[in-house]
């Protein structure tokens, strides 16, 4: 496993970690996650989304949602997971979706950049999840790679969802203009501080305030000054000092913006609490 680097100087202020994998991050039980949210919060970052992108990282999200106050879940079948997708298995998808720590459907959409499932087969189940989205009145997060254009008219041809995230925005400038336009939030993660992700960079500056969120993926792309090493939580803080200067606000007011969007789109302060879950998981969450 990777190492993690050293802790980045605390944000003056609180945000949210918008999309992350705490179970990729290594963490199994629910004291693996208090442990990593403790390392997340003692820099500012206070609550994060845990991304599901299989079935049994669905049920496992679900757990951990219920686990600690600070975690909630987003649970879909990730695209390059859907080239044989049963009724049954899409089933389970929309039964755990509908628990209320589950804030989002995502990550859905579309990836052409891996050859795991054919652009058939990712947007039949991208249409199957937008569709989910809007019938559960939840945000609809989005994964994005080298599919542009094909998502944007999916989701034109659908009627997207009130809301709409794209995660680890990839676009340029004119794409961010156009998600912006209509309406959509775009969520940055560490590739805005890599100094030659210069189309990405340019389109930092484009979505308003209110269209705004930030993200780790990890244990994926960890930012600048610490590419290549493990990405948790506790990293965003050089993700929000990157696109605050990018933006040329101070890192604080970055991290004040992106929590209230956060709040405000994933609706944190209409929750239930946190306790254990006895209906959306089974004793085991990774089992099948």
């Amino acid at each position: 496993m990777r190492d993690r680097p050293e802790p980045p100087e605390p944000l003056g202020a609180t945000t949210v970690d918008a999309h992350t994998h705490l179970d990729a991050c290594g963490c199994e039980t629910a004291a693996d996650v208090a442990a990593a949210m403790d390392r997340a919060s003692a820099v500012g970052v206070t609550r994060a989304v845990t991304i599901a992108d299989d079935l049994s990282a669905a049920r496992w999200a679900v757990q951990a949602a219920h686990w600690d106050p600070r975690v909630v879940a987003a649970v879909a079948l990730h695209p390059t997971r859907t080239a044989a997708v049963t009724d049954d298995e899409f089933a389970e998808i929309e039964r755990l979706a509908a628990d209320p720590r589950v804030v989002a459907v995502g990550e859905t959409g579309l990836d052409y950049y891996w050859d795991y499932s054919p652009p058939e087969a990712q947007q039949a189940s991208f249409r199957r999840h937008i569709d989910l989205a809007k019938r559960l009145g939840k945000p609809l997060m989005i994964h994005d790679r080298d599919a542009h254009s094909d998502v944007l008219r999916i989701l034109r041809e659908e009627g997207a969802p009130e809301t709409v995230i794209f995660h680890c925005f990839s676009g340029d400038a004119e794409m961010a203009r156009v998600c912006s336009d209509a309406g959509y939030v775009l969520s940055f993660a560490g590739p805005v501080t890599f100094r030659n992700a210069k189309p990405l960079r340019a389109a930092a500056s484009v979505p308003p305030d209110d269209l705004l969120l930030v993200e780790t993926d990890a244990p994926f792309l960890t930012p600048h000054p610490h590419r290549g090493r493990a990405n948790e939580p506790y990293c965003l803080p050089w993700t929000v000092r990157g696109l605050a200067e990018l933006r040329g606000v101070p890192a604080d007011r970055l991290a004040e913006i992106t929590e209230r969007n956060a709040e405000r789109v994933f609706r944190l302060g209409e929750l239930p609490s946190a306790a254990p879950d006895t209906t959306s998981a089974v004793s085991d969450p990774r089992s099948a």
